[in-house]
């Protein structure tokens, strides 16, 4: 092959097979540690049962292959109210309310059930990536399509997705797109597509900007749908856009959107920053980007590769991201094995935490890393791990799903050893690792005054100095790191 390209050792064709050749040889392997990174990084959260069940696949490539990047069915929808058509009637009766909120429910017992899947996560990902704010798309039936959307392409082909995602009737609405003439375009959706959704700021001109906002109107939200009105369309004979002369529609502006060098570093940066570390290593991003290419935006090939890198698995990226507060509460949820989740308590609690989903703060999304954490979010981070453990709200109220401690400790096969069974509890709840003052620490929070041998999760007060302990831990600092 490469002596037929006249040895173009760098033809995009070839870069793919060469880098998966090298990297074949480095492979790293399902050692506890690798499966505990990539879960983190993969799930929301996961439970001592998922973690066992990862190492049974005896592999990383069948570990990602047949269950992490396995293509698994769409869920059926929360209720009949997403096939409801959009009226007024569903604002001034309160039912958009209601129905937003179960979509919420819906969407964290998702992310609860989801099995080792990555799916949720990237679905929570690109709900992100194409930030919508549900306060002015009002109707919970369009977020519910988008995101149903989104798990469609989960790890599918991203150029289709943007295809789709251009007429949706959420971004339609939300990008004003939805009141677009060609005569007198609205640029909102352009200018986005640009600078947040393909290329990023100084990958394009303020007049590529006003040329695709002419290709992108005439497409209304109809129903449940959209439909394309030519007479809302733009009416020159051609447009000039990144140089290119043409009477573009919107497939193929996307396609030719997609063929900008910038484009496959744009995305591959952003899931670099997302999945491995907030700071990307730009040489890394330039062989996921060759990946994307040779693979025509197909997500999946380049999610294996780089979830088979052994740059994915290098120590100083392992505890080094701050969870995100649904990480933070699903991964809880998750982690202390909790059979009935309050998701109440969850939606309650991600509107303190800043992370309400179908509301991110504006188009470019949650920021995330350092802007999760606050004097105030952290304490209330606090709130919700301990509401798991005492089955009251930091407000008093009660909660559903309240932790059974005794049979959680016994759980563990060492729970009746107390130095061990802390130790295990730690490493079981943190990935970053604690100083052993703080292992002591701990350790003492258990026994209360009491020595070791004297421990037994069947002794008097056993459950209230269980509690004492996971409490203290999951309000470390560490326990904020995945």
């Amino acid at each position: 092959d490469l002596r037929n390209n006249n040895y173009q050792f760098f033809d995009n064709r070839y870069l793919a097979t060469i880098l998966g050749l090298i990297y074949s040889s480095i492979m790293p392997t399902l050692t506890l540690p690798n499966a505990k990174h990539l879960l983190a990084r993969t799930l929301l959260g996961y439970s001592k049962e998922q973690l066992q069940q990862a190492m049974g696949y005896g592999s990383l490539e069948d570990l990602i292959d047949k269950a992490l990047l396995a293509d698994i069915a769409l869920p059926a929808p929360p209720n009949t109210w997403v096939t409801t058509l959009p009226a007024q009637a569903q604002q001034d009766s309160g039912d958009a309310g209601r129905w937003y909120r179960e979509l919420n429910y819906w969407w964290n017992n998702r992310m609860f059930a989801q099995g080792i899947n990555l799916q949720e996560k990237m679905v929570l990902f690109w709900h992100n990536h194409f930030a919508c704010e549900r306060d002015k798309v009002n109707y919970p039936q369009y977020m519910y399509q988008q995101n149903q959307l989104f798990r469609k392409f989960a790890f599918g082909n991203f150029k289709q997705m943007v295809k789709e995602v251009s007429i949706d009737p959420t971004m339609l609405i939300y990008l004003d797109g939805n009141n677009s003439r060609g005569t007198g375009p609205n640029e909102n959706y352009a200018r986005e597509l640009f600078e947040l959704f393909a290329l990023g700021i100084g990958n394009y001109t303020e007049n590529d900007i006003k040329q695709a906002a002419k290709v992108l109107s005439g497409w209304q939200v109809k129903g449940l749908t959209s439909a394309f009105d030519p007479t809302r369309w733009y009416k020159d004979a051609s447009v000039t856009i990144f140089g290119k002369t043409a009477q573009f529609n919107v497939n193929t502006l996307v396609d030719w959107v997609f063929e900008q060098k910038a484009c496959a570093e744009f995305i591959c940066r952003k899931i670099y920053k997302n999945f491995i570390y907030y700071k990307a290593d730009e040489a890394f991003v330039a062989q996921m980007a060759a990946v994307l290419r040779s693979n025509n935006y197909e997500m999946k090939p380049l999610l294996r590769f780089m979830f088979l890198s052994d740059h994915f698995y290098q120590t100083n990226f392992q505890g080094s991201r701050i969870k995100d507060p649904q990480e933070l509460m699903i991964g809880s949820l998750k982690a202390l094995q909790v059979k009935a989740p309050d998701m109440v308590n969850v939606y309650e609690l991600s509107k303190i935490l800043q992370m309400q989903l179908f509301q991110p703060p504006n188009v470019a999304g949650w920021p995330g890393q350092r802007d999760w954490i606050s004097s105030t979010t952290y304490s209330y981070r606090g709130g919700f791990t301990d509401s798991l453990l005492t089955g009251k709200r930091y407000n008093g109220v009660a909660v559903t799903g309240k932790l059974d401690v005794l049979a959680y400790a016994r759980s563990f096969s060492s729970s009746e050893q107390a130095g061990k069974f802390v130790n295990d509890v730690i490493d079981s709840l943190i990935l970053f690792p604690i100083s052993d003052t703080k292992r002591q620490f701990m350790l003492d929070t258990l026994l209360d005054g009491t020595i070791a041998a004297n421990w037994s999760t069947y002794t008097p007060q056993a459950d209230a100095r269980i509690i004492r302990l996971l409490k203290a831990i999951m309000r470390l600092p560490e326990y904020q790191l995945t």
